[in-house]
């Protein structure tokens, strides 16, 4: 049993309930809105459940079950939940740091007061986790990046970041699996691939994987 505040509740049209929990996103948070995905998905006129960062959103069919009807289902199962364990695996991604790999490593550096080096230090001690993909098919939104090494993110975004770019964006970090313009600051750059559609699981990182970046090298 959880003693967590209740989620706030608001509808997505005729068809569609978000359950968000205020921030900030926590491991802890994430576990229970996992728990409740779990839950809802049994309930009769659920279609979908859609985890995200702190909030879930619940896909259903009205001639089955209506709104109000859902959200009391929500918040009475909400406080009888366990917090979703992690089942996921523990992975490591070797990462190059610094020099074309990561080109925003100084400035992450000056931001947060550390040198270069101690910034690849401290993002490679983390003991990162899965909270969900997202925005790219196979990029990571993780949790545990060390709170002083938060930056936020560039004021100009870049057209095309490439394939394998280890980035910090504001409390997180994260890996694009694929060339996309994005604004997070680039510290460095993996070769492991993160996406291969032809693959029977194309994505590698699954929700509730742990990821430790490991530096292959750092070029400062």
């Amino acid at each position: 049993m959880t003693d967590a505040a209740l989620p706030r509740l608001h509808p997505l049209g005729e068809a569609a309930l978000v359950c968000e929990l205020p921030p900030p996103a926590t491991l802890a948070q994430q576990q229970q809105i996992w728990a409740l995905a779990a839950e809802a998905a049994q309930w009769r006129g659920v279609r979908e459940v859609l985890p995200g960062m702190n909030n879930l959103s619940l896909l259903f069919d009205p001639e089955q079950i209506d709104g109000v009807e859902l959200e009391m289902q929500v918040l009475s199962a909400w406080p009888q939940l366990a917090a979703a364990p992690l089942g996921g695996r523990r992975i490591d991604i070797p990462v190059v740091y610094g020099g074309e790999s990561g080109p925003d490593l100084a400035d992450v550096a000056a931001h947060t007061g550390r040198t270069p080096a101690d910034v690849v230090r401290r993002h490679c001690e983390g003991d990162y986790v899965v909270y969900l993909l997202g925005f790219l098919p196979g990029f990571a939104f993780m949790g545990g990046l060390a709170p002083e090494l938060a930056t936020p993110r560039r004021a100009a975004p870049r057209v095309a970041v490439p394939t394998g770019s280890v980035g910090i964006g504001g409390e997180q970090t994260g890996i694009y699996p694929m060339v996309s313009p994005g604004g997070w600051n680039l510290i460095g750059r993996t070769s492991v691939p993160l996406f291969d559609p032809r693959a029977e699981a194309p994505t590698l990182l699954r929700p509730g994987d742990r990821v430790r970046f490991v530096a292959e090298r750092v070029e400062l």
